[in-house]
């Protein structure tokens, strides 16, 4: 599709989840796109999406499919953006990368809008998303770290299938069936595909998400770690995650430990906090049994955050749930939200 006024957009890895809501979400976002160029591998290459009421055909992904393109939305796994962002930058296109390629690279801004904005000035052609499970934390905590300080953070995660893709969405499905009627099954996608040992994810929780480094973390938990101090640009901030992988279809949750500088904060004080910040929703009434859901969560962008509560031991800590639509806020949303700051920051023109 085209028209004379807006911006040339393209959305690499058009047909996957993420992909699929980018595309949603700038159009639901009424987002200036003058002409949308779709791209995917060359086995999705073909298929018809509808964008604003016009059918658009996605083309295979190449190098000179960028000619032309001021922003490039990406979203089909790391070393398709380590081949073609480059590429794209090369012919003067600004990148909003959603895989983990680039996000430590210290050239590369890794932007949450609510957290750090202003790193977007930084970049050299590239943005970095967050990993799904960092952006609601980092969102969620940068209004107290802001008002309060912020010296340590303990993450359990509770993390969506959908977060690893389409396969592992069929598989939880399938052997939710399965069991449901007594049948034989072979897991062959969860924890990580590829792997040699694929386990149960139905009625079951996986204590993996990605592979293990040789410390003993994960390459998920090694991302909110390191992401989380880069992104709030505090590297000497303690940060330990556990993320673990829940037969929930989409939206993440997470159990947050926090310590803040500030003595004498009281729960009320986190509260006034969150219920004034940007893209977050406070649901906190105990008494009512008001909390945060996954199943309330998805379709939604906001980051939902409850169960706030004081430390019953250590002075200045507290306890949250914060939970968030993975393919949103988590990816989708972010990425886009990024390209209207870049616009309203007069970045990208």
């Amino acid at each position: 599709m085209e028209n004379q006024t807006g911006l040339h957009v393209a959305v690499v890895g058009a047909t996957g989840a993420v992909g699929q809501q980018m595309v949603k979400t700038l159009e639901e976002r009424n987002f200036p796109v003058g002409k949308l160029t779709l791209l995917s591998s060359k086995r999705s290459a073909g298929t018809v999406v509808t964008f604003n009421g016009e059918e658009v055909t996605v083309q295979e992904a190449t190098p000179e499919s960028f000619e032309g393109v001021q922003l490039a939305l990406f979203s089909a796994g790391g070393s398709i953006s380590k081949q073609l962002a480059p590429e794209a930058v090369k012919r003067g296109a600004i990148v909003v990368d959603n895989t983990s390629a680039y996000r430590m690279d210290p050239n590369v801004p890794l932007v949450v809008p609510e957290v750090n904005e202003k790193d977007l000035h930084e970049h050299q052609g590239i943005i970095a998303n967050p990993n799904c499970s960092t952006i609601q934390m980092v969102a969620a905590l940068e209004p107290i770290r802001e008002a309060l300080g912020l010296t340590k953070v303990v993450v359990s995660t509770y993390q969506a299938v959908s977060g690893a893709g389409a396969k592992a969405i069929n598989e939880m499905k399938e052997q939710s069936k399965a069991i449901l009627e007594g049948k034989e099954f072979t897991p062959e996608v969860l924890p990580v595909s590829g792997d040699e040992k694929h386990y149960q994810i139905a009625f079951n929780a996986i204590p993996q998400i990605d592979k293990f480094e040789e410390n003993g973390y994960t390459f998920e938990e090694m991302k909110m770690i390191n992401e989380t101090k880069k992104i709030m640009g505090m590297p000497n901030l303690e940060v330990a995650a556990t993320c673990v992988r829940l037969p929930v279809e989409t939206g993440h949750s997470e159990s947050v430990y926090i310590e803040v500088e500030k003595s004498g904060t009281s729960v009320e004080e986190i509260k006034e906090l969150l219920v004034n910040a940007p893209g977050i929703v406070l649901e906190d009434n105990p008494s009512e049994q008001i909390y945060p859901m996954p199943a309330h969560a998805v379709g939604k962008k906001e980051v939902f955050v409850g169960r706030i509560r004081k430390d019953l031991d250590r002075e200045n800590a507290f306890h949250l749930w914060v939970v968030s639509d993975n393919l949103l806020k988590g990816a989708a949303w972010n990425s886009v939200q990024i390209s209207e700051s870049l616009l309203k920051l007069g970045i990208l023109k």
